[in-house]
């Protein structure tokens, strides 16, 4: 129980790393709001399902006074909700990119301007920024999935000192996972899985509670004295 009654936000809960991360989360005690763009349902009763499209500035901060209205508190943000929209650079649109970047990076912003300065307010917190390999290494057609995912270190970093200037513990930290097996790769032809894996130092894909326990760690009081890092789970993957 190592997050006994910590009242944690996840964008992107109601599927894949952020279902997972919630879940874990709500396993280790903490009271879970899982954000998304649909509710979902999830057998533990420590997880709360709430709607929330994260471009929609206006809802964001409407989402984050509800929240300290019912918990009185946000001890834990994890900044997961992403999308892609691949194409190479010469073909892909205006559309393609503003969407990504939208919801990638400026939903992260829009979320995050408010509950920081409320963890300062209240005394400390940890804020996870869910990037990818993709982000610190960048890869062939995905130059806006990878722009986003690369300005989510630069902001966790920017963070970790905004939010602790006056010696506030506000702790932010980014992750960056490889390729780990959501529903999204259980698609993918097993020829392709299998290169993804040969590509690991490890030779296997990753598995979605592997993120989510990186995640319970950081967020936990075991992770006291981390701050401003990117963590890479990704079994030794070089793009």
């Amino acid at each position: 129980m190592r997050l006994k009654d910590k009242v944690t936000i996840v964008t992107g809960g109601a599927q894949g790393l952020g279902r997972a991360m919630a879940e874990r989360f709500a396993e280790e005690g903490a009271k879970v709001v899982a954000l998304d763009m649909k509710e979902a349902e999830f057998d533990h009763e420590a997880i709360e399902s709430r709607v929330l499209d994260v471009t929609d500035v206006d809802a964001c901060k409407a989402v984050v006074d509800s929240i300290l209205e019912s918990y009185g508190k946000i001890d834990v943000l994890v900044n997961n909700a992403g999308i892609t929209q691949d194409a190479m650079t010469k073909k892909m649109t205006d559309e393609q990119w503003d969407k990504v970047l939208n919801v990638n990076l400026k939903g992260v912003f829009n979320l995050t301007r408010h509950v920081g300065p409320r963890m300062e307010k209240d005394g400390g917190g940890a804020i996870l920024n869910i990037s990818s390999v993709v982000g610190e290494y960048g890869n062939i057609g995905q130059a806006n999935y990878a722009a986003s995912k690369a300005g989510l270190l630069g902001l966790s970093k920017t963070w970790a000192k905004e939010f602790a200037r006056k010696g506030t513990p506000v702790r932010v930290n980014a992750i960056a996972p490889g390729y780990i097996m959501t529903d999204i790769l259980k698609t993918v032809p097993q020829d392709l899985l299998d290169k993804f894996a040969g590509m690991t130092m490890l030779k296997r894909l990753g598995e979605p509670r592997e993120i989510a326990d990186t995640a319970v760690f950081l967020a936990s009081d075991e992770a006291s004295y981390i701050t401003g890092q990117t963590i890479s789970v990704n079994g030794g993957m070089r793009l």
